[in-house]
């Protein structure tokens, strides 16, 4: 098959504040090294992939004090000009919500702050016309009726299973408007056979590729940017039509963060 690339606009925040010095994923290790000037370069070098592939990125200030500010995925969802802000489940990135949605209020988007926790497109993932919605770990379930309501597109409630797939775009990437790639392991027995149903054709990733963060993709359509230490994952890809480039984001990997993390699709 041919696949065809649309133009992309994101929002990213650089990781001038990035640290590791609290837990609230199985990735982070506070009592481990980490290196800011290391994941500052593989930051950049996300950003200057995009920026090759013909896309658009805009920068939103990072904050100090908010280390994992760095991770815009988590920081609203963006369908048609209307923004869902996020509510975090904890304290430690609470004042990541409001910095967010000021960004895109300033700028003219009709913002909806929410009523219930939903971390952004960590877990709400635009499939189609549908909104793919991961639940189980971080956002509530409750949040999925809200998330409907104001996008305007139907959702489709994904359970989460394992504690270090904590969010849906650690374990689940859309490729195009048709198709994902997926850890079935992830997910509930029911949510697997919806995920089957719905994707009949989808890449379904290994155990090795998802555990260092390959499914934390983003895609365009054609070209899928993924960590460069998913081999199979790749591999998988281009057998099935994508162009793929590798990053290496194994430094903001320490906090439970991919290319996907650094990354809030902005859809007018």
């Amino acid at each position: 098959m041919t696949f065809h690339a649309s133009p992309r606009r994101y929002l990213m925040c650089r990781p001038t504040h990035f640290a590791v010095t609290y837990r609230i994923n199985p990735w982070m290790d506070p009592t481990a090294p980490y290196d800011n000037a290391l994941a500052i370069s593989q930051w950049e070098n996300l950003r200057q992939t995009f920026l090759s592939l013909g896309h658009t990125v805009d920068l939103i200030d990072p904050l100090p004090g908010l280390p994992d500010m760095v991770f815009a995925a988590n920081g609203a969802t963006v369908v048609g000009g209307r923004v869902l802000g996020v509510q975090f489940r904890d304290a430690e990135r609470a004042d990541e919500a409001p910095a967010y949605s000021a960004w895109f209020r300033e700028r003219g988007f009709d913002v909806h702050e929410p009523k219930h926790t939903n971390e952004g497109e960590g877990d709400i993932l635009l499939a189609g016309d549908l909104l793919l919605a991961g639940t189980g770990f971080r956002t509530a379930h409750a949040s999925h009726a809200e998330t409907q309501e104001v996008l305007q597109r139907p959702v489709i409630t994904l359970q989460l299973v394992d504690p270090a797939y904590y969010h849906l775009d650690t374990a689940l990437c859309v490729l195009d408007e048709t198709n994902i790639a997926y850890l079935p392991q992830a997910f509930s027995p029911g949510s697997q056979s919806v995920l089957r149903q719905l994707f009949p054709n989808a890449i379904i990733a290994t155990p090795e590729d998802a555990a260092v963060l390959g499914l934390n993709a983003v895609s365009d359509g054609r070209t899928v940017v993924l960590a460069e230490q998913a081999t199979r994952l790749a591999a998988a890809l281009r057998a099935a039509g994508y162009q793929t480039i590798g990053v290496d984001m194994s430094e903001l990997r320490k906090a439970g963060g991919g290319p996907k993390c650094c990354t809030l699709e902005v859809r007018s």
